[in-house]
């Protein structure tokens, strides 16, 4: 009889219109929270204004945030693990954007400080978005579609700068964090298009779901399935001895028993796939993606801190006086703007090494070029020089996130892929928590050379990190 997997599907149909509906509604997940992340560039200050309160609660309004994405990568990557991507995205997108609107309201700085925190476990779930996306796009041109992908957060970067840049000086900001939420509300009513991914229904054991979602991408995609019975196969190590396991194999799951799912759900999802996240096969992959992903959160965050923070750290250190709201001008709006365009050749660099040198040695080439742009900050430089850094910094930094998040669900076997991305997500949350108290803490406190210095030792450790990951993923394919 013959058979076909997921994989051996998407490679038939190819990439064509039931794939980019799913890189369109996955894409505005990420421009949500991409615009929810850049808004903690422009809000410390005038809350600070308002409520008068010191730079360490300052910086504590951003840190919350990314206490709370810590909370939620971990619960998101579970639930949408345990009961399908699609609740996932749907209950997390609701609550990004309920508490997102709450939060314009808050009466004190406590009451903020907490809806802010819930916006980050809303948050938390954007890396099920990633998780989705790449389960729909076939191995041979993954990297290409990831770097696509990621030019929504791009977008989002650059219209949460250009909203600032009109709201802030025009209202307050109140207005600007209901406007951030919309992105949030527009994508509910086209829930009902999504369609779950073919290779969680296969975990699943719902073969005859999963074909069914198959045919009607192959259908939209103008193209066919391979002939046969689709089947799941799982990369395991195989008993060559054992003659009846290479006929079992054969078989469609719905007519066998799994025998890893099963011992999966004989006991708590959570801890079960812990414990195979800690297994001796990926227990390496695992740790060094959990450094890798705080550090590059950390970097990554701390750079578009940095842009806002920098140039009036110099200005202040420079004239004894603590800067604050009133030295401010629209010089934060448009570096804040440039920098984030700085992105879109990140993109490009990481399209153009991805698919060519493969996953790690695009990795810690950015991170190491980081380093370089970097370096000279260490130094008070004036306002242009500061801005090319951070610009060449931000693109660096960007293009190897992208490629880290390309590289973390190529790793990780289907039926703990949403998971160990959540895992590994919510451990490079806790660099954004700490970031704000380096990147603004250590500046307002006139303490430039030691923040920078900081982050170069964090950078280069990553990227010596991204050298020991055991697997290569490029050409891969994910089960």
């Amino acid at each position: 009889m013959e058979t076909y997997t997921t994989d051996d599907a998407l490679t038939k149909m190819g990439f064509g219109r039931s794939q980019a509906l799913v890189l369109v509604y996955a894409g505005m997940g990420w421009v949500a929270e991409a615009m929810e992340l850049m808004l903690l560039s422009f809000l410390g200050p005038f809350v600070r204004e308002q409520w008068n309160i010191s730079p360490q609660n300052e910086s504590m309004l951003s840190s919350v945030v990314f206490a709370g994405m810590l909370i939620g990568a971990c619960a998101w990557g579970f639930v949408s693990d345990k009961y399908g991507r699609r609740t996932g995205l749907l209950f997390s997108t609701m609550f990004t954007s309920g508490m997102g609107f709450l939060s314009a309201l808050s009466p004190n700085y406590l009451c903020l400080v907490a809806l802010r925190f819930l916006v980050g476990v809303g948050v938390g779930g954007s890396h099920v978005f990633i998780s989705w996306f790449l389960e729909f796009v076939p191995a041979q041109n993954r990297g290409t579609w990831m770097v696509i992908f990621s030019l929504f957060w791009t977008l989002g970067t650059i219209l949460e700068a250009s909203l600032a840049w009109v709201v802030l000086p025009a209202l307050n900001w109140r207005w600007l964090l209901a406007l951030t939420a919309l992105p949030c509300v527009f994508m509910l009513p086209f829930f009902g298009l999504t369609p779950e991914s073919p290779r969680y229904l296969c975990v699943q054991n719902r073969m005859d779901d999963a074909t069914a979602v198959l045919e009607r991408m192959a259908s939209a995609n103008q193209s066919d399935l391979p002939p046969g019975v689709l089947i799941y196969n799982r990369e395991t190590k195989t008993d060559h001895d054992n003659l009846a396991s290479e006929s079992e194999c054969l078989l469609p799951v719905r007519q066998k028993e799994c025998k890893v799912d099963a011992a999966v759900s004989s006991e708590s999802g959570s801890l079960a796939a812990l414990r195979t996240l800690l297994s001796r096969d990926l227990l390496k992959s695992t740790l060094l993606l959990w450094f890798v992903f705080y550090a590059n959160s950390f970097s990554y965050y701390g750079i578009v801190l940095l842009t806002s923070q920098l140039s009036d750290a110099n200005r202040s250190c420079a004239s004894g006086v603590i800067f604050g709201l009133h030295q401010k001008d629209t010089n934060i709006y448009k570096d804040t703007f440039i920098t984030s365009l700085a992105e879109i050749p990140g993109l490009i660099l990481s399209a153009v090494l991805v698919d060519w040198f493969g996953r790690k040695a695009s990795m810690w080439s950015m991170m190491f070029a980081c380093c370089a742009f970097l370096g000279p900050l260490v130094f008070h430089q004036n306002e242009l020089l500061t801005t090319i850094l951070l610009f060449g910094a931000r693109a660096c930094a960007m293009g190897s996130f992208t490629v880290l998040c390309l590289y973390a669900p190529e790793v990780y076997p289907t039926y703990v892929r949403s998971t160990g991305s959540g895992i590994a997500t919510a451990i490079g949350r806790v660099g954004g928590v700490v970031c704000p108290l380096v990147a603004v803490a250590l500046l307002g406190s006139c303490h430039q050379m030691e923040a920078l210095v900081v982050f170069e030792v964090v950078l280069c450790l990553a990227a010596v990190a991204c050298m020991f990951f055991p697997v290569e993923t490029k050409g891969r394919g994910m089960d």
